[in-house]
């Protein structure tokens, strides 16, 4: 007698229905609630990246609205099926004129995986955004993607090899464990043909990392490739770097990689010049140009090492296109003091901020 009573003064009425038997109407409308909103086309991936790290579902209107090709890039549907590759359980849903998407993140399951990025953007476009998430799966990540691997519109895969892997490092994804990208073939826009193979082991939790001294440059490296044109391109990219670093250091080593017409150089002629500077207190800063036509190849190294030369002036421990990797693996990084020292904040950079408040309350 005595539970009967104290039950029916607790109660409030008759107990609701378990969540499984509510009506399906009404679970659409608290994963409604649940899911963040957002307009515009601009910074999709990074959306769908903290979106797929925090579990939570977004909807995305207005994508290009009232423009003469309104709804997604093709380039952006093909992100969203490669994280479908990778992951496991999530959900997609686009409406018929692309304006529209949703998407219920799954859990990272990794795996060996192959790719085809297409031809509008190149393949860095779609290794920055999988090496925000690869670290963290149930399996290590075998991808191999094929595509544009070198191109102005993103960072080449030179670029990510030497300047994100090295960050990568800092915070416990180790090198030694096997990150690593391996560029089987190159591919030049607009035919591309180039193939790239990353892998990336998993970690439990992440390295707090302290990069506030930037230090002195005690060396350049650098890559200067072509592929379907004449070996002296590649040469001649080296001199013209070499005319303006010559008067800061003297220990300068750019390898030249040149890939003449075959299976190993892709469908269309190119060429482009990736610098990379070393400090003392272990900073890599990048610049990178990629030839156009019409372009004098030593017009270019001077160009791309007067870019390396701004990059190193504004201070930061990482180049400006490696911001946004850093602030978001410190927001991942257990609750321990990280700290890092940046140059003047990129446009990008500073909207990745926005959206990792948003997603994680940082």
């Amino acid at each position: 007698k005595k539970k009967k009573e104290t039950i029916s003064k607790c109660s409030n009425g008759p107990r609701p229905p378990p969540l499984l038997v509510r009506p399906p109407s009404s679970i659409l409308l608290v994963e409604k609630k649940m899911a963040l909103k957002f307009e515009g086309s601009s910074h999709f991936r990074q959306r769908i990246v903290c979106s797929t790290l925090t579990g939570k579902p977004i909807i995305i209107t207005n994508i290009r609205a009232g423009t003469s090709r309104p709804g997604l890039k093709d380039f952006e549907g093909n992100f969203l099926k490669l994280v479908e590759k990778i992951t496991t359980g999530c959900a997609i849903e686009i409406n018929e004129k692309g304006t529209a998407v949703k998407y219920t993140p799954g859990f990272i399951s990794g795996g060996t995986i192959n790719h085809h990025c297409g031809k509008s953007r190149s393949i860095g476009y779609f290794l920055e955004g999988i090496l925000c998430l690869a670290p963290f799966g149930k399996a290590p990540l075998n991808a191999t993607l094929r595509g544009v691997t070198n191109d102005d519109k993103d960072a080449t895969v030179d670029a990510i090899r030497t300047s994100v892997l090295s960050l990568l490092d800092k915070f416990g994804v180790s090198i030694e464990e096997g990150l690593s990208i391996k560029v089987v073939s190159r591919g030049a826009p607009p035919l591309g043909g180039g193939s790239v193979i990353l892998e990336c082991p998993i970690v439990k939790e992440l390295t707090p990392i302290l990069l506030v001294d930037v230090g002195k440059v005690k060396r350049v490296r650098g890559i200067s490739y072509a592929a379907r044109v004449s070996p002296q391109i590649a040469n001649r990219l080296i001199d013209g770097s070499r005319t303006v670093l010559n008067s800061f250091t003297s220990d300068i080593y750019i390898t030249s990689d040149h890939r003449k017409a075959g299976p190993d150089s892709g469908g269309s002629p190119g060429y482009g010049l990736t610098l990379l500077a070393e400090t003392t207190s272990g900073c890599n800063i990048i610049a990178e140009r990629m030839g156009n036509a019409g372009d004098i190849p030593e017009d270019l190294g001077v160009e791309t090492a007067n870019i390396l030369l701004e990059e190193i002036l504004r201070g930061g421990c990482v180049d400006t296109s490696t911001q946004s990797l850093a602030l978001l693996f410190m927001v991942i990084c257990p609750e321990d003091v990280s700290k890092i020292r940046l140059g003047p904040l990129s446009d990008y950079t500073i909207q990745y901020v926005r959206n990792l408040q948003q997603f994680f309350g940082a």
